[in-house]
């Protein structure tokens, strides 16, 4: 037998004892749980996906933006606009950035020192004041590309021609393979250097059969993420992209940080 044919008859056995066994689906990474779940802040990561790959120490402040070129999936997969989300959680549970907010909650800063300038809120003892924001010493920004094919007909033909699997022809024509190819590219926002960049990937095989989903994924963190097996290979993918870029952070020497947010520990609260 071909080796690529003796890989997907491997497969395809797995999927038809699964099949067998009423349908049920199996997910084996963090145990059912979500793949991105959990917390980070002062306590550090909490409940993070054990496949997280971590630094010893921060190396920079980082802020996320939003890739200029948008994200490339249908809107008919009902996820949410950006992964952004996603990606900022990761960034902080593993320890290797402090994460500076460039979004809405910048916007909200900057509108609490609106507010204040305009005599709405009080003069003293208010710690909404100018100049106290951390800079981003660099930029994280995400790319994102899903695609999903039909491939039912090709697994359908090699399935009928093996005998017991030959039963399971009819579920085989609805197989999709469904993939996510994202990347990471880090810029340093004093030189511009593009000083790292990693990709990721996940496929997943989805034989219908009330959704149930073939492969090592559990679910995904954030409203949107978790209800279709769109959104857990996205963000399976980005656990992936993530550990990659690890490799490459710990490389780096940790630039000049400014001072840890007050916490009980440090004697700052």
């Amino acid at each position: 037998m071909h080796p690529r044919r003796g890989a997907l008859f491997v497969t395809l056995l797995g999927a038809a004892l699964a099949l067998g066994g009423c349908g049920k689906s199996k997910t084996d990474l963090g145990e059912g749980g979500a793949i991105i779940t959990g917390s980070a802040g002062p306590a550090g990561a909490h409940n993070a996906a054990r496949e997280l790959e971590r630094c010893d120490a921060p190396v920079a402040t980082v802020a996320l933006v939003e890739n200029p070129d948008g994200y490339m999936y249908s809107s008919s997969y009902h996820l949410p606009p950006t992964p952004l989300p996603l990606v900022r959680l990761l960034a902080q549970q593993s320890g290797c950035f402090r994460v500076v907010d460039r979004a809405a909650g910048l916007r909200n800063t900057i509108r609490e020192q609106e507010l204040k300038e305009a005599g709405v809120l009080r003069k003293q003892g208010s710690t909404v004041e100018k100049g106290k924001g951390y800079e981003a010493q660099y930029t994280l920004t995400p790319s994102l590309t899903f695609s999903e094919k039909d491939a039912g007909r090709e697994i359908g033909g090699i399935m009928g021609m093996i005998p017991v699997l030959n039963k399971f022809v009819g579920v085989a024509e609805q197989v999709k393979l469904k993939d996510a190819q994202v990347a990471l590219l880090l810029t340093d926002n004093e030189t511009t250097e593009q000083i790292a960049a990693s990709t990721g990937s996940v496929r997943v095989t989805d034989l219908g059969m009330g959704g149930m989903v073939l492969g090592k994924l559990g679910g995904a963190a954030g409203a949107g993420w978790s209800n279709s097996n769109e959104g857990k290979v996205i963000a399976a993918a980005f656990l992936d992209a993530h550990n990659q870029l690890v490799a490459q952070l710990r490389a780096l020497q940790a630039k000049d940080l400014p001072p840890p947010v007050p916490t009980k520990g440090n004697g700052k609260g």
